[in-house]
């Protein structure tokens, strides 16, 4: 077999592959024998068929199955004697069979050969935050406002009380689907409502009827109400004002609090889950912003066939995700509505990273560091109920343990990128810290 190589791209290569005839013909003869033993024709009894019938009747359509698959036996091997790192399927162009033998072209893409620019040049902030008394105490009243109950009052209603009534809403004096309700319960405050609409409640007292004035928004989602001025007439039948649970023995058992071991217990307790979180938080900023500096810095073309790969793993991650928020009902899910290019940018910056971050090890020599594996474990384990138990679960299942590992060589690749690069530390108070993740997830 004769193979010549040419570059067409950084991720592509172009095989011209010719196979000698004496390779179909020897192949085609073999089949042909093996055919002749089981065929059925009438008039002649099994395994007496005349060759020439044989060949007449069955020997096209044998020699056509002869050259697929040596094409497709005969492209792998080619691209095994040509050392090529190949990535997908190859893709089979201008097969001929003449006086040369089988000839034909296979392009097909391979994995991309990268130099990771000087890490040194890489600018990179480090954020650092702490806990503060401050910050325990307010996260000791969210915990007391998620657990809050709402006691009936006969005075005006006023932001974060909540609120039911009746309501019904015209635009130019008619009615509009939608606008109107029973027994409506609402946060004043919550945002839930079109602008101005939570507003014109306030003051209000049970028993009060009122017409407001607004405007939907010209994003709104029905599109006959975009901008639209219009009228809710509002019935008031209830207000309620929160109450907020009393840090008793009863409240500090929902934590694993004991009477005895009182609110200081508690606030350890909580500043301990916190500061964890704060240092999980950090940590992954701090990797993103290394990786992120790492792909901006580096230009690299990636093969499509590497791309499709982890496009479909985003979109089997998006269906598996819908089905445990709905039940189990990934298989009824319309996947046209998931079109490739929904995923498309990130899974190309997906690809791009982790080919850069993969030479990057393979430049330093990185390999697990099994005592720091241990540690995360351990780490992770203290936020359950039994760490022990954990810490076994994590040991005994290969497929978790393996997980963990790569969270941890992900660590070893940041540490590794920081010593280099030039870093700038900054401060960031808790609550900013809580501000941004949220942004982070309100733009994902």
């Amino acid at each position: 077999m004769i193979v010549k190589t040419e570059t067409v791209s950084g991720v592509a290569r172009r095989l011209n592959v010719t196979v000698p005839t004496s390779r179909i013909d020897e192949q085609f003869e073999a089949r042909l024998k093996r055919a002749a033993k089981n065929v059925k024709i009438n008039g002649f009894r099994p395994g007496k068929v005349p060759m020439s019938r044989i060949r007449a009747d069955y020997g096209p359509g044998i020699r056509q199955e002869v050259i697929n698959d040596i094409i497709r036996d005969s492209v792998f091997e080619a691209i095994q004697q040509e050392k090529i790192n190949a990535v997908g399927m190859p893709n089979i162009e201008k097969v001929d069979l003449n006086n040369d033998g089988l000839v034909y072209e296979a392009t097909v893409e391979v994995y991309p050969e990268v130099t990771v620019k000087g890490l040194e040049d890489l600018s990179i902030d480090r954020k650092t935050s702490e806990v503060s008394d401050d910050d325990v105490e307010t996260m000791i009243e969210n915990l007391r406002k998620q657990r809050q109950t709402w006691a009936v009052t006969k005075g005006m209603a006023k932001k974060d009380m909540q609120v039911t009534f009746d309501f019904e809403g015209t635009v130019d004096g008619e009615k509009f689907e939608g606008g109107s309700a029973q027994d409506f319960k609402l946060v004043l405050g919550s945002g839930r409502m079109i602008p101005g609409f939570e507003d014109g409640i306030v003051g209000m007292k049970a028993g009060e009827e009122k017409v407001i004035d607004v405007t939907f928004p010209e994003d709104y989602q029905a599109e006959n109400l975009q901008g639209k001025a219009a009228q809710f007439k509002i019935t008031l039948k209830q207000v309620e004002k929160p109450k907020l649970p009393e840090i008793d023995a009863e409240f500090l058992n929902l934590f694993g609090v004991s009477e005895e071991e009182g609110v200081d217990k508690l606030k350890a307790d909580v500043r301990k889950n916190m500061e964890r979180e704060v240092k999980n938080s950090l940590r992954q900023q701090l990797k993103q912003a290394a990786f992120n500096a790492v792909l901006e810095n580096n230009d690299v073309e990636v093969p499509n066939a590497m791309v499709t790969e982890e496009i479909g793993r985003q979109r089997q991650q998006m269906l598996q995700q819908f089905a445990q928020q709905f039940g189990g009902a990934q298989q009824n899910f319309d996947q046209s509505m998931l079109p490739d290019e929904l995923f498309r940018e990130q899974a190309e910056r997906s690809v791009k990273l982790g080919v850069l971050i993969g030479k990057v090890l393979e430049d330093a020599k990185l390999s697990v560091d099994q005592e720091r594996v241990k540690a995360f474990i351990e780490e992770t384990a203290q936020s359950y109920e039994d760490p022990t138990e954990v810490i076994e679960y994590f040991n005994s299942d290969k497929q978790q343990r393996a997980q963990i590992e790569a969270v941890v060589l992900e660590d070893q690749v940041v540490d590794h990128i920081l010593a280099t690069a030039k870093v700038t530390d900054q401060t960031i108070s808790y609550q900013d810290l809580i501000k941004e993740q949220q942004a982070q997830r309100a733009g994902r």
